[in-house]
């Protein structure tokens, strides 16, 4: 375990093995199903033959791992949500970032996650003990260590193995392509949206149902925080609509009997604040643009969909993986562009380059 800046500044520089553009795989964890304020609790590490753990719970400056990561190239597994983490960390991302993921599902995959692959690569099964573990106490357990190590351990290796498949099946300018938008999809994200209470679902709700949702949204927030637990322990998503679809209808509401009374109280007010706040100040509904669906649109995406298929069928790869069928609607309905819409090989795939 790493988890003084010391020592860590002393491992990337052991590990860059004298490379100038140094090479390693990376996983995370964090506290999202335990605490309130999801925060980084621990960082995977490997280069070839050696794997650690960095403990950013311990480390003062983490500022020398983020000037490793500038120059590197990293391999992880299901990247978004880890560089995601990054992202918020280092208000940067490495400078590259191959995932197996996508490099597997290129190959014709249909389980991917890394255990599937693991078993699939190295026959080697993977325990899944330690999946929501709360990975903000210390110390780990022993199988906790394990676990976290194993998230690692076998990225490099297996990203030869899939890089080999897909040069030869000519593929590997496609997992390029894929690893730059997702990565660049990541940067663009915006992470400080403001209308986050408008939660899927909302948009069948009238403009009252829309405020009670906004109310009950801030109170649950409110909750949570004070109590240092993820809002969906106070209350799910789908409690919130639903209570908010009673309230816009009149209905009486039924809370949950493991309530304690002060969190009731709480929520009575908030519902009380929206009785009296007037029609002006109600959130006002999303506009949608209604797609007109005709027999022309039916058949353009049927056209799409049947072209997909036949390629994914000599592909042996998913469909979805070509292009999504909301894509192909949007095109159908000349809402998008092909090279505005699809990767340059997804737009090969169909046969809709230029």
């Amino acid at each position: 375990m790493i988890d003084s800046t010391e020592r860590l500044v002393c491992h990337l520089q052991q590990s860059r093995q004298g490379s100038d553009a140094p090479l390693c795989a990376i996983d995370t964890e964090a506290d999202s199903l335990h605490r309130y304020r999801e925060s980084l609790c621990l960082i995977q590490f490997a280069v070839r033959g050696e794997c650690v753990l960095i403990d950013p719970l311990a480390i003062e400056d983490l500022s020398p791992l983020g000037e490793y990561l500038a120059e590197a190239t990293v391999w992880m597994h299901g990247a978004d949500y880890d560089m995601t983490m990054f992202k918020r960390q280092f208000a940067a991302l490495p400078a590259r970032v191959y995932d197996t993921q996508i490099g597997a599902r290129l190959l014709g995959a249909r389980r991917f996650g890394l255990g599937d692959l693991v078993s699939q690569y190295f026959g080697v099964d993977l325990s899944k003990t330690s999946q929501k573990a709360d990975w903000g106490k210390r110390p780990l357990s022993p199988k906790m260590i394990e676990y976290a190590l194993n998230d690692v351990h076998y990225l490099l290796e297996m990203g030869d193995m899939i890089v080999a498949g897909l040069q030869e099946r000519g593929r590997y300018d496609w997992f390029e392509e894929s690893c730059v938008a997702a990565r660049q999809k990541v940067l663009d994200r915006d992470d400080t949206k403001e209308e986050n209470w408008r939660i899927q679902g909302s948009g069948k709700l009238d403009r009252f149902g829309l405020v009670c949702l906004h109310a009950l949204w801030k109170w649950r927030d409110a909750e949570a925080k004070a109590w240092d637990r993820p809002s969906f322990m106070v209350s799910t998503n789908s409690q919130l609509l639903e209570w908010s679809t009673d309230l816009a209808s009149g209905s009486n509401i039924s809370l949950s009997h493991h309530f304690r009374p002060d969190r009731v109280k709480r929520f009575r007010a908030a519902v009380a604040a929206v009785e009296s706040l007037p029609e002006k100040d109600w959130p006002e509904r999303q506009p949608t643009k209604r797609r007109k669906r005709d027999r022309d649109f039916e058949r353009k995406v049927e056209t799409f969909i049947q072209a997909r298929e036949q390629a994914a069928a000599k592909l042996d790869i998913e469909g979805s993986l070509i292009a999504p069928r909301a894509v192909l609607e949007a095109l159908a309905a000349g809402e998008a562009q092909p090279a505005d819409a699809l990767l340059r090989w997804q737009c090969q795939c169909l046969g809709l380059s230029d």
